[in-house]
């Protein structure tokens, strides 16, 4: 048998395999029906595995998130803390975040578990406290990027994982001509994780791109 000697790239096929290996729980699945009705695009499946596979293997307990987004990645979070944990979810829209307190209470997830603050993500990260966060998930408006991203170095305990969604931007991060707005930004909220000491990183290509990047 012949041993391939490099990489080949995923075809449709396997990419569609590969976001569809695991299946979400019904609420998150009811979350990403009520983000699509809305006519935004929510997290993938495999976004959702990978966060719930992280969040587990990490044992966290406590999470930020920068865009609720109708509650997928959220109860993601809170399934795979179990029942000490807590969700902490910025966004500047309120219906959003009605729309996940409903996700969140109809899968018995108790309130003490989960703070949906409304409000902009710039105004709000200054005033949560320093190193609490295991996890800090960033979903939130691609032009404010490079700030959501200062502002979860504070937060992040030692160890702490900052998790960026929407790094490959339907591929137009890694396509040099295009200059975007929020491509561009994009680029510069990476550029500033690669020139900090504080973080150890990779990138997943899963969904529409995932940087992980652990707190040294």
């Amino acid at each position: 048998m012949t041993t391939p000697t490099h990489l080949a790239a995923p075809t449709t096929e396997t990419w569609d395999w590969t976001e569809d290996y695991v299946s979400p729980s019904d609420a998150v699945r009811a979350a990403r029906d009520e983000a699509i009705v809305n006519g935004r695009v929510p997290v993938s499946t495999g976004v959702v595995a990978t966060l719930a596979t992280i969040t587990k293997a990490m044992g966290a307990t406590n999470v930020v998130e920068v865009g609720t987004q109708h509650g997928a990645s959220g109860m993601a979070f809170l399934e795979a803390m179990g029942t000490g944990g807590v969700l902490t979810s910025i966004d500047a829209e309120t219906e959003n975040q009605l729309d996940a307190r409903k996700v969140f209470t109809d899968a018995g997830v108790q309130n003490s578990r989960f703070r949906l603050i409304a409000g902009a993500p710039i105004d709000v990260l200054p005033k949560l406290r320093d190193g609490a966060y295991d996890i800090a998930f960033i979903n939130g408006d691609k032009l404010e990027y490079v700030e959501y991203i200062a502002a979860a170095g504070r937060l992040l305990r030692p160890g702490g994982l900052l998790i960026v969604h929407d790094v490959l931007w339907f591929n137009r991060v890694p396509n040099a001509a295009d200059e975007s707005d929020e491509t561009i930004i994009i680029r510069e909220a990476l550029e500033a994780i690669n020139l900090s000491e504080e973080y150890t990183q990779a990138v997943l290509p899963v969904g529409n791109g995932l940087l992980l990047a652990s707190k040294n």
